[in-house]
């Protein structure tokens, strides 16, 4: 029988558990392994030493992997010496792996979990695993990640004999969307939540990536060529920057807030009439004759034409094998005929929008998280911080903003409990010429435990291991401006800009 080392109990050490004079327990890994919880079947238990060589800060765990009601897979990381502390991390995509963007946390001490949502990842970023498949679809919109967090916290109970003090989830994309889902269908779950550049509006996404392809792609038999080509796409970017990037003090290849910016597509010199109305599509978005599905992508973001290829113009090579000239294209027309219409045949370039509200009402049902009600996560006092890049090019920024100005005017009160965070020339998720890096993490901790609300944050940018530059980060509508001296590499050389109307 394989024995775990001594605990020193979470609760006396350190006082965080909520259970005072919580006894130590200490189970075996062979009491874990033979450990039973309804509907759950725990598949191993493994004790994992670490690499110390490759990270001098790595943790010793046991990893629990198992699956729930047969179908939802999770890999559980349980620290030989915890912080009781508990979080979990999300996934990307149509997920379908075992996924948790926060298992680098391990390593600060927290027990922390992934799930695949409950199917197998397919190639090409398909989505067949919904067809005639009504479980794995809610397990992905919405159950998943629920009943995934309710038996990693029966775990870690019977493993470590006390509650985790705080539970937090931290994700970005389909994760983010995901934390959203989580505030406001279970808003006990979790204390503090993270949502970075979040897919919360299904349909409304995919209708805006179908939007664009029709016009870029409008033949689905010639999927190899658009309009936009590599060097448009450059003569944009350029453009882009010659028009709106000194607009903050500081030419630096960083456009502070796009919106303000008042980008003029009619001045970008050596595009063709075809050329101009394929960018128009792409920063118009969705609509039918009832008004805006969903918004477009934000004229004056800066353009990554690399970025632009993979994601919104195509053709990328790498999908070429897939029939998918960009991810956009892939993403928006899976969702459409295995989570919308159940149809494999289903054909986007005849498709009108004009019945896409109630086309699309059954799967809004599980796999939006539009509600602006966060009533339940006010109650329970907990948080919840939004962040998206403003040169995403995956995800539109203007929609994440726009249902944070309707939880805004649900509650005049809502940045008690939920702070907003645009991040300047930050690509999906990160990357991009902009400071992107920011521990969320760390802030929303601050936030939960110790009431430290995030006005300001710190964003930084590195090469290598090497920080190149810092940037404060305040939250919306707040943006920054150089203040004229100072090293541009500072997050102190800039202050903060308040939209007209606003505290100081």
């Amino acid at each position: 029988m394989v024995k775990r080392s001594v605990f020193v109990s979470i609760a006396v050490l350190c006082g965080v558990a909520r259970a005072s004079g919580q006894s130590a327990h200490h189970m075996t890994l062979e009491d874990l392994r033979h450990l039973r919880l309804p509907d759950v079947v725990l598949e191993s238990a493994t004790p994992v030493a670490p690499d110390l060589q490759k990270n001098p800060h790595a943790a010793a765990y046991v990893e629990v992997k198992g699956v729930i009601g047969g179908n939802i897979r999770f890999e559980l990381l349980l620290l030989e010496t915890w912080n009781g502390r508990f979080v979990m991390g999300g996934g990307g995509g149509f997920v379908g792996t075992v996924q948790n963007s926060a298992s680098y946390s391990v390593n600060s001490g927290y027990a922390t979990v992934g799930t695949d949502t409950g199917h197998e990842w397919q190639p090409g970023y398909m989505a067949g695993w919904a067809f005639d498949n009504l479980e794995a679809q809610l397990n992905f919109g919405y159950l998943a990640v629920h009943r995934t967090a309710e038996v990693a916290k029966a775990l870690i109970r019977s493993y470590y004999g006390a509650d985790a003090a705080y539970c937090y989830f931290t994700g970005c994309s389909r994760g983010g969307g995901q934390a959203m889902m989580e505030s406001q269908r279970y808003p006990n779950d979790f204390d503090g939540i993270v949502a970075g550049a979040p897919a919360f509006d299904w349909p409304g996404l995919a209708a805006n990536a179908v939007a664009m392809e029709k016009a870029l792609y409008p033949d689905p038999g010639h999927l190899d060529q658009t309009a936009l080509d590599k060097e448009a796409l450059r003569k944009l970017q350029q453009a882009i920057l010659d028009q709106c990037d000194a607009l903050d003090g500081l030419k630096d290849g960083v456009v502070q807030d796009p919106p303000s910016a008042h980008f003029d597509l009619s001045k970008v010199p050596g595009l063709t009439d075809e050329q101009r109305k394929a960018i128009e599509a792409i920063y118009a978005g969705s609509h039918n004759d009832k008004g805006p599905i969903y918004p477009g992508f934000t004229p004056g973001a800066e353009c990554d034409p690399e970025q632009w290829i993979l994601w919104i113009v195509g053709p990328s090579p790498g999908l070429a094998k897939d029939h998918a000239p960009d991810l956009l294209f892939a993403f928006g027309t899976q969702i459409f005929k295995y989570l919308v219409f159940n149809n494999p045949d289903w054909n986007y370039s005849t498709y009108d929008f004009s019945n896409f509200a109630g086309e699309t009402r059954l799967a809004a049902s599980f796999l939006d998280a539009t509600n602006v009600n966060l009533d339940g996560l006010k109650a329970r006092k907990g948080k919840l911080i939004i962040w998206h890049g403003w040169a995403d090019p995956a995800l539109p920024p203007q929609g994440t903003i726009d249902y944070y100005r309707q939880l805004q005017t649900r509650d005049p009160k809502a940045s008690e409990y939920c702070r907003l965070f645009m991040v300047p020339g930050c690509l999906h998720c990160g990357g991009g010429p902009g400071a992107s890096d920011v521990d969320w993490l760390s802030v929303i901790v601050e936030w939960v435990e110790h009431g430290a609300a995030p006005d300001r944050v710190i964003a930084s940018k590195s090469d290598h291991g090497k920080i190149e530059m810092k940037r404060p980060l305040y939250s919306y509508p707040t943006t920054v401006i150089y203040k004229g001296s100072g090293d541009p590499a500072s997050a102190d050389s800039f202050v903060a800009k308040r939209a007209p109307g606003t505290a100081h």
